[in-house]
């Protein structure tokens, strides 16, 4: 696989590189740590292409301070243990800037050894971008100064997905089923605590926990669901976890809703085919039907890699880097960090903002569903005929919620 064997040489390629004022024609050397192999390893090669994309995009002229963006990626495995020796090995070579999401466990071990690394190492900090990863500890109880979130945390989408389905008068029986990790753990905990509150009426009728990355037969959940009388199911499941969920219920006759954060990602439409025709939801801070100047980077990327863009993070990324790096006059990790916090950049649907209290992105979500591409909504991801269509968006300040960080600053 031609992004993982980047890899192999990261120290090589990344060895000496220095700290200097930002200016015209500087490289900035990044360094992505997410799956590459295994299930869900189409996902991570799928993000290292978009990676790979919009560093050509965001490089030189496409940034206010005139760097270049390089952007290698390492195969984790989706294993904490195995991202933390990737960690120190992107470190060694020199690396001043991480970037993750695919699993909130990686996350949560990537986050303490990047603040523990930088507080024994003054001089050679490092910053992780999160892209991905969504547990809500990241930005509250366990939130750090080095960590910066671009996705929306748990708490930010089951927040917008329950206003959703509290009007949703034929959702009266839920089942929620989710992998076994924090992420999946959080999106079971969030969903009863909202669902309680704007629609006590639901029931919740089943809760199952699976292990991640490791089933492959999901027809005993299909039927426990069946049994529930379930008419909907509440999932954070992603990658092979969401598709084969999905391959289950339709081949096991299971017609209900499912409210997903996921739907749009690898392999996932092919699953859903026209099956999941206006059932199967999603909730996101981007979508397939953005139009404008998104749209045109999708139809390019599909073009030059047959493959679908979904990760509007990694635009997110280059947007904020470049304007803080130009704020800062610095590639610096220590001054553009200070530059991230509060800083507000104009984006693909508006004003994002990085907020100071927490560093978790606030920025507007979306509730789609997945039916027909037509005229007015074209995009048909893996070429399924089918799309996501836009019902609700969820302006900055409704999907904001509350944080519990106490930041701790370098002095």
């Amino acid at each position: 696989m031609k992004f993982a064997m980047k890899a192999v040489a990261v120290g090589v390629m990344l060895a000496g590189v220095s700290v200097a004022f930002a200016q015209k024609g500087e490289v900035v050397k990044m360094v992505r740590i997410d799956p590459l192999t295994g299930l869900l390893g189409p996902v991570g090669v799928s993000q290292a292409k978009g990676y790979q994309f919009f560093a050509e995009k965001f490089s030189g002229a496409g940034n206010p301070a005139g760097v270049k963006f390089e952007v290698t990626p390492i195969d984790n495995k989706l294993s904490p243990a195995e991202s933390l020796n990737a960690l120190k090995a992107a470190i060694d070579g020199g690396a001043r800037y991480i970037i993750q999401g695919n699993g909130s466990s990686v996350a949560l071990a990537l986050s303490d050894a990047v603040a523990k690394h930088n507080e024994r190492n003054p001089g050679k900090e490092v910053l992780y971008l999160n892209d991905s990863a969504v547990d809500p500890d990241l930005t509250n109880s366990k939130c750090n100064y080095w960590h910066f979130r671009f996705d929306a945390d748990t708490t930010m989408k089951v927040e917008a997905m329950s206003s959703f389905i509290s009007e949703q008068k034929d959702v009266k029986k839920v089942y929620l089923l989710n992998q076994n990790y924090s992420h999946g753990v959080q999106v079971a905990k969030y969903a009863k605590e909202t669902l309680a509150r704007k629609r006590p009426d639901i029931q919740i009728v089943g809760e199952d926990l699976h292990p991640l990355a490791q089933t492959r037969d999901f027809a005993p959940y299909i039927a426990k669901i069946k049994a529930s009388g379930a008419d909907t199911v509440i999932t954070g499941n992603w990658g092979s976890d969401l598709s084969l969920l999905i391959k289950a219920a339709n081949e096991g006759g299971y017609n209900g809703k499912f409210f997903t954060y996921y739907a749009g990602v690898t392999g996932t439409p092919t699953a859903l085919g026209t099956n999941g025709a206006g059932r199967v939801y999603q909730i996101a801070y981007n979508h397939y039907n953005m139009g404008g100047q998104m749209q045109k980077w999708q139809d390019e990327f599909k073009k030059k890699y047959n493959d679908d863009f979904y990760t509007g993070s990694t635009i997110r990324i280059f947007e904020t880097l470049g304007a803080a790096m130009a704020k800062a006059k610095s590639t610096d990790p220590v001054k553009v960090a200070a530059a991230l916090e509060g800083i507000r950049v104009q984006s693909i649907n508006g004003e994002v903002e990085m907020r100071k209290t927490d560093h978790q992105l606030q920025q507007p979500l979306y509730m789609t569903v997945w039916d027909k591409a037509s005229a007015k909504y074209p995009y048909s991801p893996e070429n399924t005929g089918m799309t996501l269509v836009p019902l609700k968006e969820y302006p900055n300040y409704v999907s904001s919620t509350p944080t519990s960080c106490q930041m701790k600053r370098p002095s």
